[in-house]
């Protein structure tokens, strides 16, 4: 019989959630929901040096604003808590105790000053089976020494013993199976005395054990630490309950090597965190993809497609067919590429698939900004605005550029435009349109736009010239939406309004 899927997302609350974190949560909540299996988040703040205010709620904020949804958690409550690591501290005794009585980890007492002294001494220092015997430490100490330094309350940790000569095999559903030497294996440390908390190796081992964790999902920069996990199972005598392993691949700078990092946003112009951060400590802001005008939808598409393929050349997928198609078997090995750009065109493509009217609701508060009252302005003509521009942004905020002038009369006009197609005749040819435009008993584009085509061939005039004349005055400059479907939205009295502006205001260039 087939276990509960069960998997967790467990980030630290030491700062914002990268936008790497991001995807790690959004595969566990795809694979989870894929197999009708439960989402655990766990906060893991056993480093309390790093903790940082106000992070554990942007996490939260953060994933429900892409809508990643957890069944057990800090909010949610469940069977396995407390969620919070910092509030399991009698759990983690109970368990350090265990391996320390059971020989497979022991008491060590160097200082820092004492390991870096050692560290400067051996080249590529590591504390394991050939420099553990010259350490202070209860394996090479009498047992009664031990004791006065226990009874006295001296600080100390407690490392795990890695016995030397074995092959470790992590299985990886990505990866298949790595095979470590324990030779390379550090006797790492599990808890500190001196905060009375345990370090991340032993508290998720842990944790995944009383959670019933069936599937540890994270990124490749943890496979380093996998052998060790398999070791920590075994010493509890959990292999059999030992969870399936998942190293996602990492995702890569845009351009060059190596890992994708903040300076790489800062560089190229694009976020890495999902929402804006505000840094406690330097006050330092930080662009998040919410606030640079991006959809939840959007990201979550753009997300689910670094480092891993439906099978098939599909690309826009919502949450709930990204559920249905998600398998490890189409996960990459190898990095992905973080092509920011491919981000704003899923924007652009979810743009496209919003209605005209709740485009219009997001855009009031950019009109607002603007200086724009929205209640100046139905609610019909702002949805028929943007609906005219909606093709050509990739985020909210550039409705602006391409549709001020339906809220805002120009007043200036473009300077190349103005030398190309405005003559010492324009004015009275414009004088003149005014007089074919007012005598419209239909103002529509259709009907509109036949007479006002018809006169200017009656009259010989050049159709550029008129028709980018119109439109210089109307918009300010040459280009936006088909000229009569504008005029007819701004309706005939605004439009003679400009053009007769326009005849006063344009300066012929010398």
């Amino acid at each position: 019989m087939e276990r509960e899927v069960r998997v967790r997302f467990a980030p630290s609350p030491t700062g914002p959630l990268h936008i790497g974190g991001v995807r790690t949560a959004l595969y566990n909540f795809l694979f989870a929901r894929r197999h009708g299996g439960k989402m655990i988040l766990r906060i893991e703040d056993t480093d309390s040096q790093r903790f940082v205010p106000g992070a554990e709620a942007y996490i939260n904020e953060a994933l429900a604003w892409l809508g990643i949804e957890f069944d057990e958690g800090v909010k949610e409550g469940g069977p396995y808590g407390p969620y919070k690591q910092s509030e399991r501290r009698d759990i983690y005794r109970e368990y350090v105790q265990k391996l320390i009585d059971a020989g497979r980890a022991y008491y060590a007492f160097d200082t820092p000053a004492e390991l870096e002294a050692k560290r400067a001494e051996v080249a590529n220092f590591q504390y394991d089976a050939s420099t553990r015997g010259t350490m202070r430490n209860s394996l090479a100490m009498p047992a009664e020494e031990v004791k006065v330094l226990m009874d006295a309350g001296t600080p100390y940790v407690v490392r795990f013993l890695v016995e030397p000569g074995r092959d470790v095999e992590v299985n990886d559903l990505i990866r298949g199976k790595v095979v470590i030497k324990s030779d390379i294996l550090d006797d790492k440390v599990l808890y500190k005395s001196a905060d009375d908390l345990p370090t991340y190796h032993l508290a998720n081992i842990v944790d995944d054990h009383l959670m019933r964790v069936s599937h540890v999902i994270r990124g490749e920069e943890w496979l380093p630490s996998a052998p060790l996990h398999v070791l920590l199972y075994e010493a509890f005598g959990w292999a059999d309950t030992m969870p399936d392993f998942v190293h996602l691949p990492l995702l890569l700078k845009p351009d060059g090597k190596g890992k994708l990092s903040k300076r790489d946003g800062d560089r190229l112009g694009f976020p890495v965190f999902p929402l804006e951060w505000h840094d406690p400590k330097s006050g330092n802001i930080s662009t998040g993809y919410r606030e640079s005008g991006y959809l939840p939808e959007a990201v979550v598409n753009f997300l689910a497609l670094l480092g891993w393929n439906p099978g098939d050349d599909t690309e826009v997928m919502s949450m709930d067919e990204l559920i249905k198609k998600f398998s490890f078997e189409h996960c990459s090995k190898s990095g992905a590429k973080f092509a920011f750009e491919k981000g704003k065109w899923f924007n652009h493509t979810y743009l496209q698939e919003i209605s005209n009217a709740e485009l219009a609701t997001l855009f009031k508060p950019v009109l607002l900004q603007h200086g724009v009252n929205p209640e100046d302005f139905s609610d019909e003509y702002i949805t028929r605005a943007v609906a005219m521009v909606k093709s050509r942004i990739n985020f909210v905020s550039e409705l602006w550029d391409h549709a001020r002038f339906f809220f805002i009369a120009p007043d200036s006009y473009d300077a190349k435009a103005v030398k190309k197609r405005w003559s010492a005749e324009t004015p009275a040819i414009m004088t003149e349109l005014v007089d074919v435009l007012e005598g419209l008993d239909d103002f529509s584009s259709a009907a509109a736009e036949p007479v006002v085509l018809a006169w200017i061939a009656d009259k010989g005039y050049h159709l550029g010239n008129v028709m980018n004349a119109f439109r210089l005055a109307v918009v300010g400059e040459c280009k936006g939406p088909h000229m009569f479907d504008i005029t007819e939205l701004m309706g005939c009295a605004e439009t003679v309004r400009r053009i007769r502006i326009a005849a006063e205001r344009i300066q012929i260039p010398e």
